[in-house]
């Protein structure tokens, strides 16, 4: 396999959880009564979709790992789990 080939694998492996990291954050920020943090862990949009993304990778590559092929539908619901978590958390949502 050529590093052109790998790099596209990798970056369409990862492109589930860039979108999904971006979408929460902006989603969270256009909502009303959502992004109404007390002290948020991480205030700024690029800081947020980064962790997001962190968590979402880790996600993908764990359900890659662990089921032996990649796009399985249980990845995607747990990578979707774990991104709301991620973002619940870095708003302060266990606060309330």
């Amino acid at each position: 396999m050529t590093a052109y080939l790998l790099a596209g694998h990798l970056l369409n492996l990862l492109a589930p959880a860039a979108l999904i990291a971006l979408l929460m954050v902006a989603f969270s920020r256009l909502v009303p009564g959502i992004y109404t943090p007390k002290k948020a862990l991480a205030h700024t949009w690029w800081a947020q979709a980064a962790i997001n993304f962190v968590v979402g990778s880790a996600v993908l590559v764990a359900g890659l790992v662990l089921l032996g092929r990649d796009g399985k539908m249980l990845t995607y619901v747990l990578l979707v789990l774990a991104m709301a978590a991620s973002q619940w958390f870095q708003l302060g949502g266990w606060k309330r």
